[in-house]
């Protein structure tokens, strides 16, 4: 049901029977003059509400964050919301700085309770916070930089205890015994904003090298095992030029059951471009397949254990759009074809009924976080968050990164629209 100030926004900006000038005098008068002088107005005529569906969770002093889309910041009770704090936001983070793990009590919010530090994040996706499958209550996973070496910590937030390991997490299972990591070092050079400052990679000057990869961390012994060596991705179909340049692995995801990963191999194209290959394969590195090899990859999330929705260079056709994919058969389709225009981080409600979505800054520096249904790809759009580029751009932006609780409620997003970094809620309670 549309609300009667959807009926009036849409009215004066979508409708095609309104002269241009019109329309585009009203976007501005709502974007650029109502929303920062008058939000109950420019609530009620965009959503048919006099408030934003968004509450604050962190405060100053400090910035807040969580991290990546991924990942849920939510304890299994929904009590407590995972967070860092770091002390500036307007650049990137370096080998010296560190920044604070812990969590915020949602009966308290605003207040930080500090577990711990790090020294191996970046702004996109913080530490790898997060809670630790088999007790995800109190003990949490995050990444930090030891004797010169990057580790992952399994830590309680109860008593002063912790386990060590000796290789940084990327992403964990859903039943927490095994986890996967990468180079990170790599990553930093070649994409900054997602890997660390401080270690350098030991096999820089190794384009594909048959000992760098993805590992498999056993997180009840520590052992790690390589599965998926970059050699072998690198040997794998060999394009022109592809076996002369550098290779990487970024954006490892576990599928919901647990029995297979997909991950981007990546590499270097030219001076300033690279390529993407979208690839699944089991847990311990079996039946590697490649899912897509259009060369433009990005954002993603499992369905289920046999389809994954990825933003990504049609194979089939032209324009790059949503794509669901059939690991089994190697095929797509375009989702959301006529609706979903932009790239954004996906990801599917707990149910699997509902996909959560974010889109980049506009041409008013708003970003816009949507529901879609999976099945008939209805849009609802849930708010706008003002992210300007001028501030916040390349490794600092701010993207809203939004993410589910665990009974599908909820969302969490960051955003820099009070000019500090912080986190944020809506409740869908009432619109799903």
């Amino acid at each position: 049901m549309v609300s009667s100030g959807g009926r009036l926004k849409r009215f004066f900006i979508e409708q095609k029977c309104i002269p241009w000038s019109i329309s585009h005098r009203f976007e501005l008068l709502l974007e650029r003059k109502l929303h920062f002088g008058s939000p109950f107005l420019y609530h009620l005529i965009r959503y048919g509400r006099l408030q934003s569906i968004c509450t604050t969770v962190t405060a100053p002093p400090g910035h807040h964050f969580f991290g990546y889309y991924d990942k849920t910041p939510w304890s299994e009770t929904g009590g407590r919301l995972l967070a860092h704090q770091a002390s500036f936001n307007d650049r990137p983070p370096t080998a010296d700085d560190t920044v604070k793990i812990g969590y915020i009590d949602i009966s308290k919010p605003g207040e930080f309770n500090e577990l711990a530090t790090s020294k191996a994040w970046n702004w996109q996706q913080g530490s790898m916070l997060q809670w630790d499958p088999r007790s995800p209550n109190d003990r949490v996973y995050y990444n930090d930089r030891r004797n010169g070496s990057y580790v992952a910590i399994r830590r309680s937030a109860e008593v002063d205890e912790e386990t060590v390991f000796d290789r940084p997490l990327y992403t964990i299972s859903p039943d927490g015994s095994i986890a996967f990591s990468l180079n990170f070092s790599r990553l930093q050079t070649w994409r900054p904003g997602y890997g660390y400052a401080g270690v350098p990679d030991n096999m820089a000057n190794i384009g594909h090298p048959d000992k760098d990869g993805i590992f498999k961390i056993d997180l009840d012994t520590g052992t790690s095992k390589l599965i998926v060596p970059l050699e072998q991705l690198a040997s794998m179909d060999t394009l022109p030029g592809m076996r002369d340049t550098t290779h990487w692995i970024n954006h490892i995801q576990v599928s919901p059951d647990g029995g297979k990963i997909a991950f981007f191999h990546i590499w270097q194209d030219s001076e300033h471009e690279w390529k993407v290959r979208f690839y699944n394969c089991r847990v311990d590195g079996s039946e590697l397949k490649c899912i897509l090899d259009t060369g433009d990859v990005s954002h993603y999330d499992w369905q289920d254990e046999r389809h994954i929705l990825v933003w990504a260079k049609n194979p089939v056709g032209p324009g790059t759009h949503f794509l669901l994919c059939d690991v089994e058969t190697e095929s797509s389709q375009i989702f959301a074809g006529e609706l979903l225009g932009e790239d954004g981080h996906c990801s599917y409600s707990p149910d699997r009924k509902w996909i959560l979505n974010d889109t980049y800054p506009d041409q008013h520096n708003m970003r816009t976080l949507m529901l879609v249904h999976r099945i008939d790809a209805k849009v609802i759009e849930l708010d706008r968050f003002y992210s300007p580029k001028d501030k916040w751009w390349g490794e600092i932006r701010c993207d809203l990164h939004p993410r589910w609780n665990r009974d599908g409620t909820q969302v969490c997003v960051d955003s820099v629209h009070s000019g500090t970094r912080q986190m944020y809620l809506i409740d869908l309670r009432g619109i799903i």
